[in-house]
């Protein structure tokens, strides 16, 4: 029983941790696609790491925690795709710093090469 708490409270940490590593580059971030990235993955490791911690700690509630971990695991990826798919198709662009745009490139050579197809 002392191991189970002692790496559910290691998870609990771990998971605060995340979450707020994830908190952090919300704000640092430069735009919405940059924090999309920062928010989903770092949050979804948190909360799945934190939810598992309390699981451990009250082995009461571990199957209940597994459960909501496992929502979250499958949910957030899929919330976060949906705000950058979004965010794409109302236009918001991608800040100056930002090194690569690879759906805008790829996206030109489309249109490039359908221009070229009804030239024929």
């Amino acid at each position: 029983m002392f191991i189970l708490n002692g790496i559910g409270y290691l998870l609990i940490l771990l998971g605060s941790l995340f979450l707020f590593l994830g908190a952090l580059g919300l704000f640092r971030m430069p735009d919405v696609y940059n924090r999309l990235q920062a928010g989903t993955k770092a949050t979804t490791l948190g909360a799945f790491s934190t939810i598992i911690g309390v699981g451990l700690v009250e082995t009461d509630w571990f199957f209940k925690t597994l459960i909501i971990a496992v929502f979250i695991l499958m949910t957030n990826p899929i919330g976060s795709h949906a705000i950058a798919r979004a965010a794409r198709l109302t236009k918001i662009a991608v800040a100056k710093i930002t090194a690569q745009d690879k759906y805008e490139e790829n996206h030109l050579k489309q249109k490039g090469s359908d221009q070229n197809a009804s030239n024929f």
